[in-house]
């Protein structure tokens, strides 16, 4: 059963795959059929070849963000967490992201939705 910890301790993994950019870190956050959205109504990276070709595709370098996060909601499998993103050149998002995470902690599921921030915000 997912719960707030389970959702917790995978964007913790989820951030040491965005530092490392590890081929296995990324593989080891997802179940091998995933779909993974960067946007709600984009198609799908799906499984882990496309998920970590497109993820290093796309890859910001270590140490280029800071963030904050925290879960706002667990239903059943699904996770929901808030983040804030800053990047150190200046640019910040908003993000919500939607995790449904399988019985071994890896996530068979995930959307994202992220807004840039206004200047001075």
């Amino acid at each position: 059963m997912t719960d707030r910890t389970s959702i917790e301790n995978w964007v913790s993994r989820y951030r040491v795959a965005w530092e490392s950019n590890d081929p296995d870190d990324i593989r080891s956050l997802f179940t091998p059929d995933a779909e993974y959205r960067t946007g709600p109504s984009d198609a799908p990276w799906r499984g882990h070849d496309d998920i970590v070709a497109k993820w290093i595709e796309a890859a910001d370098q270590p140490g280029d963000t800071t963030y904050e996060s925290r879960v706002i909601a667990v239903d059943g499998d699904l996770g929901v967490v808030q983040l804030r993103v800053d990047y150190r050149e200046g640019r910040l998002y908003d993000n919500l992201w939607l995790i449904e995470l399988d019985a071994d902690g890896r996530a068979r599921s995930f959307v994202e939705w992220y807004m840039k921030r206004p200047e001075g915000s």
